[in-house]
């Protein structure tokens, strides 16, 4: 059945439908073409033992009777040592050197020869295979890009609403404190947020704070509206665009505490709070593979990709997805990094749990401790990979507790999440901060020893406004 039409308004969101329509398109033609290889065929064979006739044999003697009256014997005896090659590697099995000594007369320069075209030919389909590999994962890339432009486009185009009369009072209200609204457009999203954006200056040769701007709006709106993450803070004689949302219900603050293995000063731990769109905001873990600078160097390199495509919209998921993706295409080595990511919706106060490969999180409410694991494998080791993601509602006071494994494994194995969760419910501190390197100092006094690995701690805590 075909995927019923969409009517849209916009002719912008009609072109970004085609755009959207040609990458899918795109999409599928390189996920059609071949697939990856993994025995080589009957008509590669034989072009293999070609090779070695024309390269060897033919120098010899015995050649005609070889490759004539006697090829198949021949043609057995080589497909003997391709499968002794696939066995046990360039050292083949006493019984297949025996038999090929007694049946050719050239048998050093033919084993090395065959060993060598085999060899060629086996890194050929190798190379291929990374080849069909990397257009397989482009492929996935466009298609998710093609679906994430569209949705964006049809929420954008949905969400926008006309209110003459109350585009009129602001245009008035902000006239009287000499400014010039050249546009108003509303919004109100899925989430029954509303938006404004507007292009504005000053009529004269004065400046205006925007948040002293957002005051005016907000009187005049009936809501309570704060400028968007990101915005210029003045606003002059130029025209700017500025973009007011609703204020949120709660706010964050965080607290990390970190070591090195062996008490170095470098850990291969990274760590990030980053403001999203839509009210949001994130607190991210990255445990590089290994230690010290190398670790640091990927797991940094993880967290900036992750900032680039969250605060440009991804969703979160879509995300880590594209840069497991790039990583895998873009190395010959397996490189891996986890992720442990909490998202935090400050208008209603829900966290959602993201985690790959990464090691458990802990939920702090006043009178318990929740904690949860997950079986995911990081990002770097397979072209597609299964993200666990749940979500929680958080409430004024509560804390959420990230770690990285190094925390866990200076604990006594199968005890790890007990022994935390007793460490988090019998600290009363409420600063984030001091509450992360409490719990750091009593895993590493529990311990007693340096540590064997990178640990890292972060903290957020949550409160109403």
């Amino acid at each position: 059945m075909e995927e019923e039409q969409v009517l849209h308004a916009s002719p912008y969101v009609v072109q970004i439908e085609k755009y959207a329509n040609s990458l899918k398109q795109l999409s599928s033609t390189f996920l059609e073409l071949e697939d990856k290889k993994n025995k080589f065929t009957s008509e590669e064979i034989e072009r293999m033992f070609q090779h070695v006739k024309e390269t060897v044999c033919e120098q010899c003697e015995k050649c005609q009777w070889c490759w004539g009256e006697n090829f198949v014997h021949t043609y057995q005896m080589g497909y003997e040592i391709l499968s002794a090659v696939e066995s046990y590697g360039s050292e083949l099995n006493v019984e297949t050197k025996r038999k090929l000594q007694q049946r050719c007369v050239m048998a050093p320069r033919f084993l090395r020869r065959t060993l060598e075209v085999f060899r060629n030919a086996k890194q050929n389909m190798l190379w291929q295979n990374r080849m069909i590999q990397s257009r397989k994962g482009c492929a996935i890339q466009m298609d998710t890009f093609a679906d994430m432009i569209r949705t964006t486009a049809r929420e954008l185009e949905d969400s926008i609403y006309e209110e003459e009369r109350m585009e009129k009072k602001l245009t008035t209200r902000l006239r009287k404190e000499k400014v010039r609204v050249l546009s108003l457009t509303f919004f109100l999203t899925k989430d029954g947020k509303h938006k404004i954006q507007m292009i504005v200056r000053m009529m004269d040769k004065t400046c205006m704070m925007v948040r002293e701007m957002a005051k005016i709006v907000s009187q005049t709106f009936g809501h309570r509206m704060v400028p968007a993450y990101g915005q210029r803070q003045v606003v002059g004689k130029d025209y700017a665009t500025l973009i007011f949302e609703e204020g949120p219900a709660f706010y964050t603050m965080q607290g990390v505490a970190k070591i090195g293995k062996g008490c170095s000063q470098i850990s291969g731990d990274s760590f990030s709070m980053m403001e999203l769109p839509g009210g949001q905001k994130s607190a991210v873990l990255s445990d590089g593979m290994g230690a010290g600078e190398k670790a640091k160097k990927e797991s940094q390199m993880v967290l900036d990709l992750l900032e680039e495509l969250l605060e440009a919209g991804f969703p979160p998921k879509t995300a880590i997805q594209m840069i497991n993706t790039t990583l895998v295409m873009g190395r010959e080595e397996i490189h891996f990094s986890t992720i442990d990511m909490s998202i935090f919706d400050l208008y209603t106060g829900t966290c959602e749990i993201i985690k790959a490969g990464a090691s458990s999180t802990f939920i702090r409410r006043e009178d318990q401790v929740e904690h949860l694991t997950s079986t995911s494998l990081p990002i770097g080791v397979l072209h597609t990979i299964e993200i666990d993601s749940t979500k929680r509602i958080l409430g004024d006071g509560d804390f959420l507790i990230m770690v990285t494994d190094g925390v866990m494994d200076a604990l006594p194995v199968g005890e790890q999440d007990l022994i935390l969760e007793m460490m988090i419910q019998g600290t009363a501190k409420q600063n984030p901060k001091e509450m992360a390197h409490y719990i750091l100092e009593q895993v590493l006094s529990w311990n007693g020893e340096a540590p064997l690995d990178d640990m890292t701690v972060l903290v957020v805590g949550i409160w109403e406004v």
